[in-house]
């Protein structure tokens, strides 16, 4: 027997659950899919962070910032922990602090200002006061749990919207209106989403082909919870960061300092490191990450990165516990260009990949922006957003 929805969205990560609760606002029926009991991609091996500092001003730093009111909405409505905490990038370099007071003064729409050594120590416990020059401090940075938040979004959205979940049910093949499980069920759906990362290769091979995504891997660490209830206070980068966003790239300075990092430093480049240092709400440190492209991706982490990590963050942060409990990798998927991963390999079927593994900090704004080209309307539901898109 064949069950008809409005929507169906295969893949259960951040960009499915953004996709499914935009429909579901607008009063669609919705059924979320995904291979496996819950998810295990991106997702669930990321800092966990929204960072709209990180992208470019404009449009995508629009993006950002709503898909942060989107957040704090979700820690009111469905008790998803979040941490406005802000964040610091760490100068101990002359060139980080002429990229970051130029930043600073091109991002007049940003609350972003310069704080001197004895600032940066008020807001932060973890800050390395050896050689601290200065640094950018941004009000706009939150930190989630990824893991317990993608675990319970979509428990909230069945019991808040009657979103059907179908968990442990890959799809197989889609033939629009139609979708098809490997064990023979079907559906039908006015709108298909597939919202599965770099996976849509497996249903549409050749849009995976057309768009030519490059695939990345990240490796990342955790410490046990830090004593005594220690907290960081902001998250942490530092001078790495400023020649990984594209949000820096504008700056006069940005060509000097990555010429002197690819001098002292080539091991860096080699494998895409730069750090950032985040904490959860259990206490434990998120530490990461480095970036290895395609060919160059093995199924074997290497020590050689998390010891690199290791040692361009105690050049930052000062922890009272640097023991590292659990190492993972995470890939994901990246245009050669920096626009959005999106394709309509059939009509009414959309290809919806978060860019430049921005999953969590870009995805409720991407999926408004889709779903308000599709239906032409805003949500008039219950969220308490309604006509904010």
């Amino acid at each position: 027997m064949t069950q008809s929805v409005d929507v169906a969205v295969v893949g259960a990560g951040i960009t499915g659950l953004a996709h499914a609760w935009s429909a579901a606002r607008r009063g669609l029926t919705v059924a979320l899919f995904d291979r496996h009991p819950q998810a295990q991609g991106a997702s669930v091996r990321n800092f966990g962070i929204v960072l709209p500092i990180g992208q470019p001003a404009g449009d995508r730093r629009e993006l950002a910032m709503q898909g942060r009111r989107w957040w704090k909405q979700l820690s009111e409505s469905a008790g998803i922990w979040t941490n406005e905490c802000g964040s610091l990038h760490l100068a101990y370099r002359r060139d980080e602090l002429a990229v970051l007071e130029e930043f600073r003064d091109q991002s007049a729409e940003c609350d972003v200002r310069m704080l001197t050594p004895a600032e940066v120590f008020d807001r932060s416990a973890a800050a390395n006061p050896e050689g601290l020059l200065g640094a950018l401090w941004s009000s706009s940075e939150m930190c989630i749990n990824p893991r317990a938040a993608i675990a319970k979004l979509p428990l909230w959205l069945n019991e808040t919207f009657d979103v059907q979940l179908h968990f442990a049910t890959p799809i197989v093949n889609v033939d629009y209106p139609a979708l098809t499980s490997s064990e023979g069920r079907s559906w039908h759906a006015e709108r298909i989403v597939i919202a599965g990362g770099s996976d849509f290769e497996t249903l549409f091979p050749a849009a995976y082909e057309q768009l030519a995504p490059t695939r990345c891997k990240l490796q990342m660490m955790q410490t046990a919870a830090q004593p005594d209830g220690w907290r960081m206070g902001p998250l942490v980068a530092g001078g790495l960061t400023l020649q990984h966003y594209q949000s820096f790239a504008s700056c006069p300075s940005l060509p000097a300092l990555k010429n002197r990092i690819a001098e002292e430093t080539p091991e860096i480049n080699r494998y895409g490191i730069h750090v950032l240092a985040s904490q959860n709400d259990a206490g434990e440190m998120l530490l990461g990450d480095s970036h290895e492209y395609d060919d160059d991706i093995s199924i074997f982490d290497k020590s050689e990165i998390d010891d690199l990590i290791v040692r361009e963050l105690r050049r930052l942060i000062r922890l009272p516990s640097f023991e590292i409990t659990r190492r993972w990798h995470g890939i994901y998927a990246n245009v050669p260009t920096e626009g959005n991963l999106t394709a309509e390999p059939q009509p009414g079927v959309r290809i919806a990949v978060a860019p430049g593994g921005s999953g969590m900090t870009l995805s409720f704004g991407l999926a408004e922006q889709l779903w308000n080209e599709w239906s032409g309307t805003l949500p008039t539901d219950k969220s308490g957003f309604i006509g904010q898109s």
